[in-house]
């Protein structure tokens, strides 16, 4: 992270945490792999599925088409956010990668609502399917998806994008095993009403993983700590670095899922050494936490704990060192 204009006293640690073991050229080769044997599978299902007449199997497909166009946002997500930050776009483009989860995750909630809505139509008039292909077909489906999100595992799902790609396909596999069961349902009893209650499985299995997506995008979006982390307890930790008098301003978000960002305004004791304090408080943060985006404003306490002497507009609480009996960290 950067500023065009930091206040004196500022300072700026800098750091990338992109390690996560796994390189972009290798996601976008499994995520490849992936696509092609979704793709060849979806078209074959789909004349299969409009065949038997089974709302199953046209669901899956139309799930695996979903599937594959979400591969490829991924794949164009993770070559859009590997260029360089230019111009206005300070960060670059990798919130693209989010962008493409959320578009998964809504996708995913609307094909939801009209499968359960053809399940429901079918539970009330059900339609003659033929569960022999309904039951090969599946089979075939759980192979084809069982390879594909092997493929996207061994991509890096730490990224949101890439998860989103994996949620779809390994709620493809699911549902063919829902659609397996109905098939073997429909040829041993005849009971054609399966068809629409895998499907209504299937769009169950849509839904969680859809709201799922969409939740954690939008945290995102609105600049939400990272899940798991408290920023409470992290301003009461900084306060007890030896040398902080007050820490407030302190923001903590994330740049794109996986890579967070910190900055916060630091008062420190007027005897003490600032820089010696701020160089503290990145070790804290980096070597605790992870937290490699850091940006610091450090200034010397003027005596009256008033955060407004330094910032026009203060956002949060300020946290001070907790006096001694006391167990309250905040003001």
């Amino acid at each position: 992270m950067g500023a065009l204009r930091e206040p004196a006293g500022a300072a700026t640690g800098h750091g990338h945490g992109h390690g996560h073991g796994v390189s972009a050229a290798t996601d976008r080769r499994w995520l490849t792999f992936a696509l092609v044997l979704i793709s060849a599978f979806m078209v074959a299902e789909f004349v299969i599925g409009l065949v038997a007449g089974s709302l199953a199997l046209l669901s899956d497909s139309a799930h695996m088409l979903t599937d594959a166009a979400a591969i490829v946002l991924a794949l164009i997500a993770i070559r859009l956010a590997a260029r360089p930050a230019t111009g206005g776009y300070t960060y670059g483009l990798r919130r693209i990668e989010i962008l493409s989860a959320q578009a998964n995750g809504i996708t995913l909630l609307l094909l939801a609502v009209w499968f359960g809505y053809e399940g429901i139509s079918r539970l009330v008039d059900p339609p003659q399917v033929e569960g022999g292909l309904v039951l090969i077909t599946a089979l075939v489906g759980i192979v084809v998806n069982l390879a594909a999100t092997w493929c996207i595992s061994r991509a890096n799902r730490t990224s949101l994008n890439v998860e989103g790609a994996f949620q779809h396909i390994l709620n493809d596999l699911f549902a063919f095993v829902a659609t397996a069961i109905a098939g073997v349902v429909l040829v041993t009893t005849g009971f054609t009403r399966a068809d629409a209650i895998a499907a209504l499985v299937v769009a169950a299995l849509m839904v969680k993983a859809g709201w799922g997506l969409v939740r954690e995008s939008g945290r995102i979006f609105l600049e939400a700590a990272p899940r798991g982390t408290d920023p409470e307890a992290l301003g009461a930790e900084l306060v007890a670095v030896p040398g902080v008098a007050e820490v407030h301003d302190l923001h903590l978000w994330e740049i794109t899922s996986g890579e967070a960002a910190l900055s916060a305004h630091v008062l420190v004791r007027h005897d003490e050494d600032c820089h010696r304090v701020q160089s503290d408080i990145e070790e804290v943060l980096r070597s605790r936490h992870g937290l490699r985006h850091t940006t610091l404003q450090v200034d010397h306490e003027n005596g009256a704990h008033d955060e407004s002497d330094h910032c026009e507009e203060a956002h949060g609480p300020a946290h001070r060192p907790v006096p001694t009996g006391q167990g309250e960290g905040t003001g």
